[in-house]
């Protein structure tokens, strides 16, 4: 087998663990993902997987399409194809029978116990991954500034899209000759 098809391969194990990880969305394995494409398999810097983290906040769609972008650096479009299958095939499977399942269990005891317990696993594995791409993103004064900007300008401003704060951070960090 070439080099191309074991990288292949690789990027469809890694995208497969990480959608049937993936509790809570794609958010719950930023950390994750960014300990596999650049600890283990070396595919990106810390840089470009913030980079293409940043953009899967601002494109149209599931900000999770930055795994496309990830698998389409490591082999080209079949890579690219490779990822996308693997990020959201498995996830849609594993929801599609358990929503029939949960349907089936609508009004039981455990169904409600269940919801609740992992409300906090979500919220922790969502809170895992900002804490992951913050490390990332923020190394000086001035990304700490706009960080704080930005959440500032998302707690008080409530009908403010998000995607203008992270524009107008990128721009500010832009103009202040930042990465």
């Amino acid at each position: 087998m070439s080099d191309t098809g074991g990288a292949n391969l690789s990027v469809l194990g890694v995208f497969s663990l990480l959608s049937i990880l993936a509790v809570g969305g794609g958010a719950a394995v930023i950390p994750e993902t960014k300990a596999l494409v650049i600890d283990t398999h070396h595919w990106l810097t810390d840089d470009q997987f913030r980079d293409i983290y940043g953009l899967g906040q601002v494109v149209p769609g599931p900000n999770m399409l930055m795994v496309i972008v990830i698998g389409y650096h490591v082999t080209g479009l079949f890579g690219a194809l490779l990822a996308f299958i693997g990020f959201f095939l498995p996830a849609s499977l594993i929801s599609l029978g358990t929503s029939r399942l949960w349907d089936h269990f609508e009004g039981s005891p455990w169904r409600a116990s269940l919801q609740r317990g992992l409300a906090p696993l979500v919220v922790g594995l969502m809170a895992a991954g900002t804490v992951s791409i913050g490390r990332t993103a923020i190394d000086g004064w001035q990304t700490v500034a706009i960080a704080v900007a930005v959440f500032a300008g998302m707690w008080l401003a409530k009908r403010v899209n998000p995607a203008i704060l992270v524009l107008g951070g990128g721009v500010v960090g832009m103009l202040a000759g930042l990465k």
